[in-house]
């Protein structure tokens, strides 16, 4: 228990508190101390909580690791300087594009695209429907007096306003039944890539490649047995089906952290190296020694050298230059003619 303790990163510990507490703060400022707040949902707000803490704490541990680090401070310092409004437009464009639409996989194949955007579009909006109303920041009422107007309050604050038995009710309350409806289409193609594709057989894991899968399914078919059961079966399962699911949903939550699903998390910083990339082209291309071809940007071979030397590696050869000066191509080479030279002067080529 107390090695436990002893291995835990302090600072990310902290990062990870405050991220708790806050999160509960928002809870009874959301809720009007939780006037608005579900009680039924209690057990998801114990799932999120606990992922809040784990997500920030391994995110912050991230963060931590020398080369993640000089891309973070590096794309932030780009990201605020006389570009602005060019980086954050192409970050915008960025977003919408390899994260909302997922189109970094459609190169890989468009079968394999249409199973990712279906999946990560169901899961993007469950989390943007379902985080709010655990939260208590989301609730719904009758308008005072109406039995058939229903209204939509956003932290106590009524923002909308519609009819029961209208298209709209009807999308609104069955908005997660959609969006498990694209999870299974999504989950399943994706399934059956890993029970066809030789590549993926002879490499993947239950744990990383199935066990997202498994769990994504188990949540969307125990979130649609609960509305077939109010809509045709008058709430005969409810009870079961409500526990079933309230398992598996808590179940991901706790997993996240610790998962596959953090790269969730991870994927907006690409955002951020996309800037990196396109600053350092900006400022100049290195050439390799040997090739003499560009291969990286001068500000990323620098602040290569700047972290390798933070961890204590030295690259520096006897005549002066550094082997991070040469590209992949290049530091082959050197390092056959290294073997070469080492045993030539041995005198012996073979064993």
């Amino acid at each position: 228990m107390f090695k436990l303790f002893e291995t835990l990163d302090r600072k990310a510990f902290t990062k990870a508190t405050i991220a708790l507490l806050l999160t509960i703060l928002l809870v009874f400022i959301g809720s009007r101390n939780l006037q608005n707040f579900d009680a039924a949902l209690i057990a998801y707000l114990v799932g999120t909580l606990f992922a809040v803490f784990g997500i920030t704490y391994r995110y912050s541990v991230w963060l931590q690791r020398p080369p993640t680090k000089m891309y973070w401070r590096r794309s932030w310092q780009f990201l605020f300087s006389r570009n602005f409004i060019p980086y954050i437009g192409r970050s915008l464009n960025l977003f919408v594009r390899n994260i909302l639409f997922q189109r970094f996989i459609y190169p890989r194949g468009r079968s394999r695209w249409i199973g990712h955007f279906l999946l990560a579009t169901g899961c993007m909006i469950a989390f943007l429907v379902t985080i709010p109303l655990t939260l208590g920041w989301i609730h719904f009422t009758f308008e005072p007096g109406s039995t058939v107007t229903y209204e939509a309050h956003a932290f106590g604050y009524s923002v909308a306003k519609f009819q029961l038995n209208s298209f709209l009710a009807f999308n609104i309350f069955h908005v997660l039944p959609w969006c498990s409806v694209l999870v299974v289409i999504g989950a399943v193609m994706m399934m059956r890539r890993r029970l066809t594709n030789g590549g993926l057989i002879a490499t993947q894991s239950f744990e990383g490649d199935w066990l997202p899968l498994v769990l994504l399914i188990a949540i969307s078919v125990t979130g649609l047995g609960i509305t077939y059961d109010y809509t045709f079966l008058e709430g005969k399962t409810n009870q079961f089906m409500s526990v079933t699911h309230a398992i598996t949903v808590i179940l991901f939550l706790v997993w996240i952290p610790f998962g596959k699903f953090f790269h969730i998390f991870q994927r907006p910083a690409q955002l951020g190296a996309n800037i990196y990339r396109t600053e350092g082209k900006k400022r100049g291309m290195a050439v390799c020694p040997h090739t003499k071809k560009e291969y990286a940007s001068k500000m990323h071979v620098n602040d290569l050298k700047t972290i390798t030397e933070d961890l204590g590696f030295d690259f520096n050869l006897e005549d002066g230059r550094n082997h991070l000066d040469f590209s992949p191509e290049g530091k082959r080479s050197v390092l056959a003619k290294a073997h070469y030279k080492a045993r030539k002067e041995s005198g012996k080529f073979f064993g």
